[in-house]
Parts: C-alpha cells; sequence; structure tokens
C-alpha cells in the first residue's frame, strides 16, 4: 500500500506537504513564543491557555471541515462519537498544559524537547495494563531524550530564585501532565480506530480524526474556558491588542494549516515518510526557537540538546528498522 502510495504520488505533492508541514509548524512555535511573553503597555499577558485553544481548535474545525467536504464529500458513517470525545479531550488538557509551561516560563524549545518522551506515559501504560516489553534500544531512545532534557534544564548557569524554582516546577509539572494525556490520547485513539475499522471493513479517513478530534477539542476548550472566566476576558484583551489578536489567529491557521498538511501527506505517502518529516521538523523549531530568541547556552545545555536530538533521531531509526523487518519478512 505505502509503495503504491508513493509511485502515484508526484514530487509536487510531497512539496506540498513539506513545505506545509515545516513552514506552518515552524512558524507556529515562533508565534506561540510571542502570544506567550506579549505585554501590553500596562505590562499584562494574555495568560488564557484555554481561551486560546478554543481559537486554534476552532481553526482546525473550519480547515478540517473544508477538508472532508473537497476530498470525502461527507463523513466516514457510524463516527465513533466516545472516542473522539475521549480523545479530544485528552489532547486539548495536553495542549493547554504545554501552553502554561510556557507561561510558567519554560522556553519554547524546551517544551518541544520533552513533548518528545510522550513514548514514556504510552509504555508504562502498555507494561502496567497489557504486559508489554520493548527492546533495550527503545528505552536507550527514551533515556536519550529524557538525559538531555536534563541537561538542559539543570544546565542553567545562573541560580535561580526562590520564584524562579517555584515556576520552573510548575511548568515541569505541567509539561508532565501534558505528557501523561499524551499517553492516554495515543492508546485510545488507536482502540477506537482499530475497533471502528474492524466493525465497518475499512479505516477511518484522515480528515474524519481532524475534523471530530479537533471539534471534540473546541467543545471541551470552550466550555474549560467558561468555566474558568478566561473567555471573555481573552475576547476583551485581544480587543485591545489588535497586534496580539493578528498574532493568534496566525497561531490557529498554522496549527490547522500544519495538520492539513501532515493528513495530505499521509493520504499520499507511505506513512514513515510522514514520521520522517514531522521528526526533522522539531529538531528544526528546537534550533530556531534557540537562535531566534537569542537564548544563549552554555555547554552543558548544548550537549543536552544534541543527546535528545540523538534521541528523536533514534525514534525515527527505530521506524526505520521496523519497515526493513517488515519487507523482509
Amino acid at each position: 500500500m505505502g509503495a503504491k502510495k508513493e509511485a502515484e504520488a508526484s514530487p509536487v505533492k510531497l512539496l506540498v506537504g513539506v513545505v506545509g508541514i515545516f513552514g506552518a509548524f515552524l512558524y507556529y512555535g515562533q508565534l506561540m513564543g510571542d502570544i506567550v511573553k506579549y505585554k501590553d503597555a500596562n505590562g499584562a499577558a494574555l495568560d488564557r491557555e484555554w481561551f486560546v485553544q478554543v481559537l486554534e481548535a476552532g481553526a482546525n474545525v473550519a480547515v478540517g471541515f473544508a477538508g472532508l467536504l473537497a476530498t470525502q464529500g461527507g463523513p466516514s458513517p457510524k463516527i465513533p462519537v466516545k472516542g473522539f470525545l475521549l480523545t479530544g479531550s485528552t489532547q486539548v488538557l495536553a495542549k493547554a498544559m504545554t501552553q502554561k509551561a510556557q507561561i510558567f516560563g519554560v522556553p519554547f524549545f524546551l517544551a518541544t524537547l520533552v513533548k518528545n518522551a510522550k513514548m514514556v506515559p504510552v509504555m508504562l501504560g502498555a507494561i502496567v495494563f497489557s504486559g508489554a516489553k520493548y527492546p533495550l534500544k527503545k528505552w536507550v531512545t527514551v533515556a536519550l531524550i529524557i538525559g538531555g532534557c536534563v541537561l538542559v534544564t539543570v544546565g542553567k548557569s545562573k541560580k535561580p530564585s526562590a520564584s524562579q524554582d517555584d515556576s520552573d516546577a510548575m511548568g515541569l509539572f505541567c509539561l508532565f501532565v501534558s505528557l501523561a494525556c499524551d499517553g492516554i490520547t495515543g492508546g485510545q485513539q488507536t482502540a477506537f480506530k482499530d475497533a471502528y475499522k474492524k466493525q465497518q471493513g475499512k479505516g477511518l479517513a484522515p480528515y474524519d480524526l481532524m475534523l471530530f478530534t479537533n471539534l471534540a477539542m473546541l467543545v471541551v476548550a470552550l466550555a474549560t474556558a467558561l468555566a474558568l472566566d478566561q473567555f471573555f476576558g481573552g475576547v476583551a484583551f485581544l480587543a485591545a491588542n489588535p497586534s496580539l489578536l493578528t498574532a493568534v489567529a496566525k497561531f490557529s491557521f498554522c496549527s490547522a494549516i500544519g495538520q492539513s498538511a501532515i493528513f495530505f501527506t499521509m493520504a499520499n505517502f507511505d506513512p514513515l515518510l510522514v514520521t520522517t518529516v514531522t521528526t526533522t521538523r522539531k529538531i528544526f523549531s528546537v534550533l530556531l526557537d534557540i537562535v531566534s530568541r537569542g537564548y544563549v547556552l552554555n555547554p552543558t545545555q548544548w550537549s543536552g540538546i544534541a543527546v535528545a536530538s540523538l534521541g528523536v533521531l533514534g525514534e525515527l531509526q527505530e521506524k526505520f528498522g521496523k519497515k526493513a523487518h517488515n519487507k523482509k519478512g
């Protein structure tokens, strides 16, 4: 199937997919930093992560709906609503906690590195609940990513204040919650996708996943933003700060365009190619954030970046190895 896809897909489609993924998500990361760091004339910040999630999920719903109509004509039959509600809830919580970590002062590049350790909760859950076993290479990959993040975190040359220590701790806690949610999302999404394919005889289409996951995320984010009194305050803050409004709008649609580009590439090429593009994009996002924000890292922190990046590339190598093994089999 993958070979057939690659044979039918043109270089132009590949270029569109790669440029869409790299362009949208590299700019997305920059805009995220701008939004988190923005201060108005009075020194106030937006600091409303659930409100931002409403806007981001809304943009993804709009683009996902357009993509679904253009490529499928409509949704697949018997959409598993409960599955989407569960995974949408955990996914939007993961994204909100990642943004909250940055509000607490965790740099975008470090949050991106930490998020690459999302296989940890997945692996632990599989070990506890299904007795799964993983090869040594998998554990080494995980250890490299975690070890690299630790080096970046503890390698700070300046001695932080007590308040900074508290902020760092809260930021890392938010990332831990985000990782746990990623683990739940991955496991549950795989389960309901497999169940759907078994019941219907074919899997959910890419834009089914994009539209209905983000629709569930939108519902949860809107309810939470209203409950935490973030929605109307967020609207007022953006109305009073047009430049931030523009940044948030760009951020939301970059997310939607990036996701759409991933699904477009998945529909036309082998999944391994999609993994290759998204994995290398993460490393470029880390480096771009460091350079563009003017972060000055010491040798210990740079070694942490290198070690974690090796772990990320190790993930990619593992997938290549699996593909080669499957071909031999």
